[in-house]
């Protein structure tokens, strides 16, 4: 069996397996993709003089599908660059080169002959040992290797990405009755630690786990819209964020897969099980109608939603018109939207007695004895379960975590009274004095399991901070920030205020520890698990200082924030930053200091500042010059006036990467950074840089002059936002903004090449930062931010 993947082949390029194959491309794994041959030529080709000889021809529908990735939203390829890893072909002409491939996954259409007929022509030609897989969402794995040679049926088993597969984290991996253990265990650990995936193992049953459990809700839940006449915004206002489920909801949701889509799933478990099953997976008349109509969702134009100019409009499904949008309000949902915790919001909706708790009651209980019914049908366990719905379908809580926040007795009992077939092992469980299907002891996680709790083994590459707290508490903390031991003497910051937004706690913090971690660790990570490693300053609070024409308080907080930058940079122990999500403002300038930065792969990271307004004051203008002129080749081509146009146009463009791989394009990582594919395991890999840096002797950066461009280079950075105002592009208030900032990068009215210290650049950055806090219209761009959430153009 194959140790590691040097080239994959993707047989299928449709929405999917393009996307996979972009997948693999984002992790360096060469990808053949192929696809069918052309039947008929096209105009273009037949004006070319082409014939269906032609390789460009025939090689056309993978070709066009990998072009397809550049412009697809959101982005499947991590950087454009790794498109030049996909190589197109064709399964006529191509499958003999499936003898160099290490894993051959198939995507093709979901028909079973179809299947069966590609796997047949893969075996002739596969090399022995490698891995072969399908994407199939439900269709039988063992059917699908019937009459294959053994080394074929021992490496053969179904790996299920859901879509898209850069962003979706689950991938279901479905072995057979002859799938290689070995096999089994090498996909399950690459799918975690390479391909970044939460892989879990379901068994070959119709749709697996999430799909099985994630249609059943969905269909539950609109066949309650009907029979309670609620209408389709009223059910989504209270089935998303408001009791953990996607922004998206039911019939969003429902629009973004394609109602086309989902029909095909719920027919899939229809054909296959009978009784009261069979009757849930049947799709509801008005629903077939729409697919009669083509009003399939977002690809169509029009499903459950249509937009019509800025309005978005909800379907009747009685009249079939499109209605204005409307929002269940209740008692209930006013006082869930107050709670802070998950199980107090959802105890305080699904107990209610009005009509938004007999909603959730009456589509939250069936879904949750429809899971323990088939527990060992379609997982052998609980946890498996609740991670499939979290990783594939977005839930906070998983079914059995979710029956843990309302009360299991509680729930069980009013179950019964409703004739909901609860099953034996649940009362058992009650019975025997259980009262949850988790609990925890000392930061250790059990689950139930056949009448006794069994701990929940974890990768080690997973930290998880709120057990690290649990079980060995926080070395120091305040409103903004803990200081936690992470082990093997490497310590880390955890920023939790509201939106990780940094203020004066934050800045205290960090002073803290850069001498708490000189004094007594081997250095120091900065990470946290919230929704966004930071998303920049506490712009509230700036706003309000300078509506108070408190200036004195803003500049003190600038100094403050830059001589925290500054330990930072030169701790005399290694510091690394772990970005990801939204690292934006002073998020980003907290990581350019850092001796190191380990990124998730979906890290968006940028200088945002001039979108309120403002440009960076906490040194970040600073340390983004330092860093792409530390990158550039020293020599006769070195070009200073390049380092600061690049510098300027990032910054004056709020420039936003939409990976880590785009942040190291934009030079916010350099090639001693890294990139984490699993985010799951993003502080483990900071703590081994930690370490790493700490072994071979770290030592702290020497402090050294910056060479500027000086007066010269400022005109030359200005005479490009010039001409943006003379086109109309940018405002007058735009230009005042870019010259400040180019003042900065410049640094001042300097000759060309003079070299400058650190100090110097931070006093012009801070002056140029207030200065525009002081500005009516920087302040009506904050004051927009704050409340519209994002940039007013003035």
């Amino acid at each position: 069996m194959v140790q590691r993947i040097k080239k994959a082949a993707v047989l299928g390029s449709g929405v999917m397996g393009s996307g996979i194959a972009a997948h693999l491309a984002n992790i360096g794994i060469p990808v053949l993709l192929l696809d069918i041959v052309p039947r008929e030529l096209t105009d273009e080709e037949l004006t070319k003089g082409l014939t269906l000889e032609d390789k460009v021809v025939r090689n056309r529908i993978s070709s066009q599908s990998i072009k397809k990735l550049l412009k697809q939203k959101p982005a499947p390829l991590t950087s454009k660059d790794n498109i030049s890893l996909i190589e197109a072909g064709n399964l006529d002409d191509d499958l003999k080169r499936l003898s160099d491939v290490d894993w051959v996954i198939e995507v093709v259409v979901e028909n079973l002959v179809v299947k069966q007929k590609v796997f047949a022509e893969v075996d002739k030609y596969r090399k022995p040992g490698s891995i072969i897989s399908s994407n199939t969402s439900g269709i039988s794995v063992e059917a699908m290797a019937e009459g294959r040679s053994e080394d074929f049926r021992k490496h053969f088993l179904g790996t299920h990405f859901f879509n898209p597969p850069r962003y979706l984290k689950l991938l279901e991996v479905i072995p057979t009755k002859d799938t290689d253990l070995e096999v089994l265990t090498f996909i399950k650990t690459y799918g975690e630690d390479v391909l970044g995936k939460g892989v879990v193992e379901a068994k070959d049953t119709p749709n697996f786990i999430a799909n099985r459990i994630g249609t059943y809700g969905l269909l539950v839940t609109v066949k309650e819209m009907i029979k309670g006449g609620y209408s389709v915004g009223e059910v989504d206002s209270i089935t998303g964020p408001l009791i953990g489920r996607p922004k998206s909801a039911t019939f969003r949701t429902l629009d973004v897969v394609g109602l086309d889509t989902f029909a095909h799933v719920a027919k899939n478990v229809h054909e296959q099980v009978e009784g009261k099953e069979k009757e849930v997976f049947e799709v509801p008349q008005f629903m077939t109608k729409m697919l009669e109509n083509g009003w399939y969702g977002s690809k169509s134009g029009q499903g459950f939603y249509r937009k019509e100019g800025k309005e978005i409009l909800e379907l009747n499904p009685e009249t079939f018109e499109y209605e204005e949008k409307k929002k269940l309000r209740t008692a209930s949902v006013e006082v869930a939207k107050q709670s802070k915790g998950f199980s107090d919001k959802l105890k305080a909706l699904i107990y209610a007695d009005d009509r938004a708790g007999s909603l959730l009651w009456n589509i939250t209980s069936p879904a949750l004895v429809y899971s323990a019914q088939l527990l060992g049908e379609i997982a052998d366990d609980i946890v498996a379960i609740d991670q499939a719905m979290k990783w594939g379908f977005g839930w906070e809580k998983g079914p059995f975590e979710t029956w843990d926040a309302i009360g299991v007795s509680k729930s069980v009992q009013k179950m019964e009274k409703q004739g909901l077939d609860v099953p034996s092992w649940v009362k058992d469980m009650i019975e025997k004095g259980y009262e949850t299907f988790y609990k925890s002891e000392n930061g250790v996680l059990f689950f139930y399991n056949q009448g006794e709790y069994r701990q929940v083994l974890e990768n080690p590459k997973n930290i998880n901070l709120k057990t690290l707290k649990e079980s060995k508490g926080v070395i120091k903390k305040n409103s903004g920030a803990s200081l936690i031991d992470l082990g093997d003497e490497v310590a880390l910051l955890e920023f939790h205020s509201g939106s990780n937004a940094i203020g004066l706690d934050i800045i205290q913090m960090i002073n803290y520890t850069i001498e708490e971690v000189d004094r007594n660790y081997k250095g120091l990570v900065i990470g946290n698990q919230g929704k966004n490693f930071c998303v920049g300053a506490n712009l509230a609070m700036i706003l309000m200082e300078a509506q108070d024409d408190n200036y004195y308080e803003v500049d003190m907080v600038v100094r403050h924030f830059q001589q925290a930058m500054l330990k930072i940079k030169y701790s005399a122990k290694p510091v690394v930053a772990a970005p990801f999500g939204m690292t934006l403002g002073g998020g980003a300038e907290i990581c350019l200091p850092a001796s190191r930065i380990q990124a998730s792969s979906e890290t968006y990271m940028g200088l945002v500042e001039v979108g309120v307004g403002l440009i960076p004051g906490g040194g970040g203008n600073k340390e983004l010059y330092i860093k792409q002129l530390n990158s550039m080749p020293k020599g006769a081509d070195f070009d200073l006036q390049a380092v600061a146009n690049k510098v300027f146009e990032t910054i004056a463009t709020a420039k936003v990467s939409t990976s880590g791989s785009e942040a190291r394009d934009n030079r916010f990582l350099n090639e001693n950074d890294g990139v984490s594919i699993n985010n799951d395991h993003l502080l483990y890999d900071a703590k081994q840089q930690v370490l790493a840096l700490y072994n071979n002797g770290y030592q702290a950066p020497i402090r050294k002059k910056v060479p500027v461009v000086g007066e010269t280079g400022y005109a030359t950075l200005l005479l490009g936002a010039q001409s943006m105002l003379m086109s109309g592009y940018i405002s007058e208030h735009d230009l005042k903004i870019a010259k400040k900032l180019a003042f900065v990068i410049a640094g001042g009215k300097l000759p060309f090449g003079t070299e400058v210290d650190e100090q110097y650049l931070l006093d012009l950055e801070r002056e140029a930062f207030l200065s525009l806090v002081a500005e009516g219209k920087s302040q009506q761009r904050m004051q927009h931010m704050l409340l519209k959430g994002k940039p007013l153009r003035n």
